[in-house]
């Protein structure tokens, strides 16, 4: 996935996770802090993330996200504590985010689509004793009936069922605090994921699960400071809080918030922006062909377009090419518990391989395995298996 002639980062063998021996990136940040910290006093007066009218330097994000932290701390919330995230794509997610994982929290992004018994599982489940939501939001808490451990309810606008809202936190705190010292295999964030039966499990992405994958996105999209990363997708899902938020942050890149995908909306702000990377589905991306005004919008600057979930259409793949030929689109097959990326396809011609997912990350071993746990050969039927230090050390209160 580098480039012709590039050296990619040195790799050695390590134990995480008890006796698992995986592929590690030599180099690397301890936390996600800290790779937060080392980006903001790098790039302090570079864009992070622009949210409508809101822009945040990196050197302010870095700021609020000090002030959030001491906030949660202040409110009684001790590391290790988890702390719910009901906020949809806004500027207050990454704060929050950032935040909370400064202090030691683990935090818990949920979809604003659940409903009040989805909810109330999942707060329960993960034993949450703080969320963040949108106060219009609030019903849905209303809902999901007593939850006896959420002392800490911080709203985005005023409620009555929170007495502190998001913006008195950024007001009302000293940024002075001790930082939470966690070690990279802690658990960072919780993503809930139906899987195929049952209730929701919580994958637990650890600092050493996001940083590989931070890692796995910036060699294979080769992500520079000038990168600007547009988030369509929820960033409660795997993909928006690992591929659009994390890795361009990561690299000094910024993020361009995209409420909610309105085909008209993302263009205006690709081109208003000069968007150069995304994550869609293909159904977003043939939306897009199908705006007689598309060749209206200054979409030069978008050299990455990825995509998942399901195949791309290769018509779409050749309408793609003739409206914009800057454009690399790449596929990527990934997981909620593989910490998004499993394979990426290496930037180049997508027609000479429109049905592949591409190659496997740099620190990723997958195998195709038969019922007796062999390995099959090529072109054969099995079962994927994944090993890599992007992959979660288990789900929540389900260790079977």
């Amino acid at each position: 996935m580098a480039r012709d002639g590039e050296t990619l980062p040195a790799t050695r063998h390590e134990a995480h996770f008890g006796d698992r021996v995986v592929s590690c990136f030599a180099d690397r940040h301890p936390t996600i802090d800290a790779m937060i910290g080392a980006v903001a006093a790098q790039y302090p007066d570079r864009d992070a993330v622009v949210d409508g009218n809101k822009r945040l330097s990196f050197a302010e994000l870095d700021r609020r996200a000090s002030v959030v932290a001491a906030g949660f701390r202040g409110l009684g919330l001790a590391p290790g504590n988890r702390i719910g995230l009901l906020v949809g794509n806004r500027w207050e997610f990454v704060v929050a985010l950032l935040g909370a994982i400064r202090v030691g929290l683990i935090a818990v992004p949920l979809s604003t689509r659940l409903q009040g018994p989805e909810l109330g599982y999942i707060l329960k489940d993960c034993g949450a004793a703080g969320l963040v939501f949108e106060a219009d939001l609030a019903d849905r808490i209303a809902d999901a009936g007593p939850l006896p451990d959420l002392a800490a309810r911080i709203s985005i606008g005023p409620h009555a069922d929170a007495p502190v809202t998001f913006g008195r936190l950024l007001e009302r705190h000293d940024p002075e605090f001790a930082a939470s010292d966690a070690h990279e295999e802690d658990t960072a964030i919780i993503l809930y994921t139906s899987g195929t039966t049952g209730h929701p499990k919580g994958a637990m992405l650890s600092h050493l699960n996001v940083l590989h994958s931070c890692l796995h996105f910036r060699i294979g999209f080769h992500l520079t400071p000038d990168d600007r990363s547009l988030l369509a997708v929820p960033a409660s899902h795997v993909t928006g809080v690992i591929a659009c938020i994390m890795a361009p942050l990561s690299v000094g890149g910024a993020v361009l918030v995209l409420k909610a995908f309105d085909v008209a909306a993302f263009l205006a702000l690709a081109a208003g922006e000069r968007m150069t990377t995304t994550v869609m589905v293909p159904a977003m991306y043939n939306l897009c062909l199908l705006r007689a005004d598309l060749d209206e919008y200054d979409l030069s600057a978008w050299r990455v377009g990825a995509y998942g979930g399901a195949p791309m259409p290769p018509a779409t793949i050749r309408a793609l090419a003739d409206h914009l030929p800057g454009l690399n689109l790449a596929n990527a097959y990934g997981a909620t518990e593989t910490t998004s990326p499993t394979t990426l396809m290496p930037l180049g011609d997508p027609q000479a391989h429109g049905d592949s997912v591409g190659k496997v990350v740099c620190c990723g071993d997958v195998r195709i395995m038969d019922d007796d746990g062999n390995e099959v050969g090529p072109g054969e039927t099995g079962e994927v298996w994944i090993a890599g230090p992007m992959v979660v050390s288990g789900y929540w209160n389900k260790p079977e």
